[in-house]
């Protein structure tokens, strides 16, 4: 089998996991995470650690797909390649930190459960500052999740390993996404959830190509020349 077309039936599978990864923690964190976590966290705090663990796999699944995909991408920019690899890192280190945020959250939730009357008053004023500081650094990742997708679909588009209809399609639910979403409320607006599901959307659609058809090969014209370090080693094998 052609080796990009087994490495991009790989990689859907990736992102159907991916896909996944994202939407199943979102919903469990639902009560946990909302204004009234004070309250809601401490009863499901299991729930809470399992979606906290999902959303850390996903971030490290994501870092993998951009692994994968590199070897592929690198072969027509390596600028893009490194640059998909560094917001999936980046990814990674703002989830760590939302992580560490909800945990933070469910914290306070089991320490007012206990039903201290004395520490009641200063929990519910920490509660606060505490939501709303993750509340933004939560609307800061879902910024740098869309910035990582549109370079994904970008690539995808630029290099033409899927069509670039497909690849179209994604950069546009991923921008609507990111005006949808996390734009509005880093702007001072209300979102719109109801476009929540344009990503779901283009990224079913791009797992579900890859996994049958695979990547396809560009041309010969989209192929960067090797540099003279790669010459050199070519030469010496």
């Amino acid at each position: 089998m052609n080796p990009t077309k087994s490495t991009g039936r790989a990689i859907g599978m990736l992102v159907l996991v991916q896909l996944v990864g994202l939407t199943v923690p979102f919903i469990l964190l639902r009560a946990g995470t909302s204004p009234d976590f004070l309250r809601s966290a401490a009863p499901i705090a299991g729930q809470i650690k399992l979606a906290v663990f999902l959303l850390f796999a996903n971030a490290v699944l994501t870092i993998g797909i951009s692994l994968v995909a590199y070897p592929v991408i690198r072969r027509y920019s390596e600028r893009m390649a490194l640059g998909l690899l560094a917001l999936s890192v980046i990814w990674l280190a703002v989830q760590a930190v939302d992580n560490a945020h909800i945990l933070s959250m469910l914290s306070l939730s089991e320490r007012f459960a206990t039903g201290e009357r004395s520490s009641a008053e200063l929990l519910t004023t920490l509660a606060a500052a505490l939501g709303a500081t993750r509340r933004w650094l939560h609307y800061t990742e879902l910024l740098v999740i869309d910035t990582w997708f549109l370079a994904l679909y970008g690539i995808l588009f630029r290099v033409v390993l899927v069509p670039r209809l497909l690849a179209g399609f994604g950069m546009v639910m991923a921008a609507v996404h990111t005006a949808a979403i996390p734009l509005p409320v880093l702007l001072g607006y209300e979102s719109v959830p109801m476009l929540a599901i344009s990503l779901a959307a283009s990224h079913l659609a791009l797992a579900g190509w890859l996994m049958v058809k695979g990547m396809r090969e560009p041309p010969r014209s989209a192929v960067r020349a090797p540099t003279a370090i790669e010459s050199g080693l070519a030469d010496s094998s």
